[in-house]
This record gives C-alpha cells, structure tokens and sequence, in this order.
C-alpha cells in the first residue's frame, strides 16, 4: 500500500505523527470518505427531488461529479493513497465491460421471469427525451456515489484492516450485508428482498471488485442494472419512474419480487451467484500466478564460448 509521508514527517525521522496514523487508520477514512461522498449526494437528492425534471437532472450529475471528487481527495489527503481503482488508464475498457455484463444479467434474470408468465410487458412511452435523460442521469449518480461508497471506502477501508490473506473475504461479506440492509428503507422492503439484494448486488459487484480492482468496472455493472430495470418499467429497489415499457406482475412474490421489483426474485440471486462465483475463481487464479511470479527466481543464463 503506497502511503505518503508528511514533510514534517520527515523532518522528524520519517516516522507518522500521532495525527497522521490516526487519519491514514482505516476506520477514519471510512467515515470521513462516506460523510462527504455519500450525504453531500443525499442532500443534493433531496433539493432536485424539489424541482423539476432538469433539476433532478442537474443535481445528480453534480451530486456524481462531487463524489468523485471527494472520494479522490480523501484518498490522497487523509489515507494518504494512491487510486488505481480510478485509473484513466483502461477506464473505456473496463466501464465497457462492466456495461456489458450488468445488461446481460439484467436481461437473463427479466426474460427467465417473463417466461414462467410471472411479468407482462407493454411499450407504453412517455415523453421519451425526458425519461431516457433522467433515467441515465439519476442512475448514473446512483452508481458512482454508491460504489465509491461501498466498493471504494467501506471494502477497501475493511479488506486493510483485516490483511491481505483474508481481508477481501472479509471486506465481501461486510459490504454485501452492509449493501443490503441499506434497503431496507426503500418502499416495499422486507427482510426478504435486503437479503436479495445483499446476494444479488452485494456479493456480486464485490466479486467484480476483487476480480478487476476497477471502480469503473463495478460502476458500469451498476449503472446498466439500474437503467434497463427502470426502462423496463420494474421498480428499481422499490421505486418506480416513468419507463419506456410497463411491466406488470401476475406472478408469485418470490417469483416476480412483487412491489419491490425484479431484486426481490429468486431468479437474479441465482444467476448473480452463476456470475460471481467465476469472478471469484478468476480472482483467485490471478493471484496464485502474481504470488509464483513472484516467488520464482530469475534463471541467470551463463553464454560460455561456442566450440568449433
């Protein structure tokens, strides 16, 4: 872990203030990363939710852009770490991927219902300019400042402070319960769906964070859920905006998920596990190779003299 060292630091042998092991401590960046990523967001939600369409619009956009930025600058001045999770550097590839994979899930999980009879889907479109914009700008603030939250802060802050060799595991278990029990506020909750969504999204966007230690990654997964669910016109963890299709439900609760929408089947935890457990193996396998690639010696050749 690459920490930084204060010049009065230096000047003092190079040895941490009392101050500066108390800020770059885990459990004080966590805090101090959630306060000012996840509730400066919470309050601009709040004001756009007072205004119309462009306001919700501007403010989650905002809301996004400060996340990053307080989530960048916590790292840097109070963990005193660098931020590879949000490297520019393979950004395209690994928001692509994350993209692509969180709409294939999405579209197993929505057509495996469909088929047993449980949902009916109708085109019913309103003001489509107006629901594309907001449902791409309201979930894109969603996933940004939920996983810089949960997959930044709270699984990078838990993984250090358990270790290397267990930590992640650790870290998966804390943040999935953490993600879950999150919603048990919305409307429609019920202890049910929280575990769900625990599985579901927890456990998942966890095992894409160890697989690929890219934020961009898990934000694209998120961000592709949240947008094809509300086009759909499912609830989105209970809350439902206006989509360009009007999905109803006919079948079981624990089958169609009922009010709460898709999350609360069984049919996407089943099919997050068929994701994330691979996830987990190719993390896995990465890094039994990192750890022999490091432990194996550097043959030296010796070139001796050739014979006639």
């Amino acid at each position: 872990m690459d920490t930084a060292v204060s010049s009065r630091d230096r000047r003092r042998g190079g040895k941490p203030t009392v101050m500066r092991r108390i800020l770059t401590f885990p459990l004080t960046w966590m805090i101090i990363g959630t306060v000012f990523v996840f509730l400066t967001n919470a309050v601009l939600v709040g004001v756009g939710s007072e205004m119309d369409s462009t306001g919700v619009i501007v403010t989650a956009l905002i809301g996004a852009a400060a996340g990053l930025v307080f989530y960048k600058l916590t790292m840097w001045l109070v963990a005193r770490r660098k931020t590879p999770e949000l490297a520019l550097r393979g950004f395209g590839r690994e928001l692509f991927l994350g993209l692509a994979i969180g709409t294939l899930f999405i579209a197993a999980s929505y057509l495996i219902v469909v088929a047993t009879g449980a949902y009916h889907v109708t085109w019913a479109p309103h003001d489509v300019g107006t629901t594309l914009a907001l449902a791409l700008a309201v979930n894109a603030g969603a996933a940004i400042v939920e996983e810089l939250t949960f997959r930044g802060l709270l699984f990078q802050g838990v993984e250090e402070l358990c270790g290397p060799r267990v930590g992640r595991f650790i870290a998966l278990g804390v943040t999935a319960a953490f993600f879950g029990g999150a919603h048990l506020l919305n409307p429609g909750a019920t202890l049910w769906s929280s575990l769900a969504i625990a599985i579901e999204a927890g456990v998942l966007l966890g095992a894409a964070f160890i697989w690929r230690r890219s934020l961009w990654f898990v934000i694209g997964i998120h961000f592709a859920w949240n947008v094809i669910e509300g086009l759909l016109g499912i609830p989105v963890s209970g809350h439902r905006d206006p989509g360009l299709f009007l999905t109803t439900v006919h079948g079981a609760g624990l089958l169609s998920g009922g009010a709460f929408g898709l999350e609360a089947s069984f049919v996407p935890v089943l099919v997050s596990l068929a994701v994330a457990i691979p996830m987990l193996v190719a993390a896995h396998r990465r890094r039994v190779t990192e750890a022999t690639s490091a432990t194996t010696p550097v043959a030296t050749v010796t070139h001796g003299a050739s014979r006639a």
